[in-house]
């Protein structure tokens, strides 16, 4: 297996927007795989599309994650921005498609019902893949409607993967059939390894397979005990876990947990202190200095 880290930025809950320039260098600088941008529709997170085109010009190496929110948006106008950044980046870009924030402002915000979001996923995954092989598309489907449609550039990999996360059973399905890959969180290795042979088994409903090194995850980690307010929110998440089953909590615990997930056949990790640290540019450093050694 490829191991690989990358390394997530929540926003303004982990450091101010002045100061993301100065993390995209040190990501940069230090080796790790890859930088992620999550998106939600109202405050906290920077805009993902435009933070990592910012970070595409000031970069050469470093991929560029975005968690990109679908419901809502301009199929044809998505489709664009992803082929541009794709292409200007030199085919750095790397992708996970999400429902977006399951509360009310967000989907108001959206334009959306919860109700109506997994549709919408389902009809524009597919309509993508379409527009950036470059051919003309006409579809007719039951939200979006396009006419001799053809996109130019397409984007520089071919295909641009989209991976997808979510735990439920109708989430795990669509990522078996549309998906190129999956990245849970608040999941235990063996938890996801199951969850896993659901996804593949839906993939070979369809006559899918998912590339065995297309399963990663979004892995928290601490230095020390958890804070207790950030305990606290692990344990609404899930209160039937020891947050120190999810979080791992020193270096050994951490390459502990790596372990466990490379066992069940997961190879790519989104890391993120579960507290922000005072000096990011220390922190990074720490953190590759402890892992990159086992980046493959």
């Amino acid at each position: 297996m490829q191991v690989r880290f990358g390394f997530t930025c929540r926003g303004q809950t982990d450091l101010a927007l002045d100061d993301f320039p100065q993390l995209v260098d040190d990501l940069e600088r230090l080796g790790f795989d890859s930088l992620w941008l999550p998106e939600r529709m109202l405050n906290g997170p920077f805009d993902p599309l435009v933070g990592l085109a910012h970070a595409a010009a000031r970069t050469t190496r470093l991929k560029l994650g975005a968690y990109v929110v679908v419901p809502g948006r301009n199929p044809m106008r998505l489709a664009r921005a992803l082929a541009h950044l794709d292409r200007l980046s030199g085919g750095r870009l790397l992708l996970i498609m999400v429902l977006g924030q399951p509360d009310a402002s967000e989907m108001l915000a959206q334009h959306v019902t919860k109700a109506e979001r997994g549709a919408l996923l389902e009809e524009v995954l597919p309509l993508l893949r379409r527009l950036w092989s470059g051919d003309v598309v006409d579809h007719h489907g039951p939200c979006y409607q396009l006419r001799d449609a053809r996109l130019s550039p397409t984007p520089m990999q071919v295909p641009l993967d989209m991976w997808l996360g979510g735990q439920r059973p109708e989430a795990l399905r669509r990522a078996g059939r549309l998906g190129d890959g999956w990245i849970p969180g608040f999941l235990t290795p063996s938890e996801a390894a199951a969850k896993r042979r659901r996804i593949e088994t839906a993939a070979a409903e369809v006559g899918r397979s998912i590339d065995p090194e297309h399963f990663g995850v979004n892995l928290t980690y601490s230095r020390g005990p958890l804070p207790g307010a950030v305990a606290e929110q692990w344990r609404r998440r899930r209160p039937d876990l020891d947050p120190a089953e999810l979080v791992p909590q020193s270096r050994t615990a951490l390459h502990d947990r790596i372990d466990a997930w490379l066992a069940v056949g997961f190879s790519k990790f989104i890391l993120r202190p579960a507290a922000p640290p005072t000096n990011w540019t220390a922190e990074l450093e720490a953190l590759a200095a402890d892992i990159l050694e086992r980046q493959t």
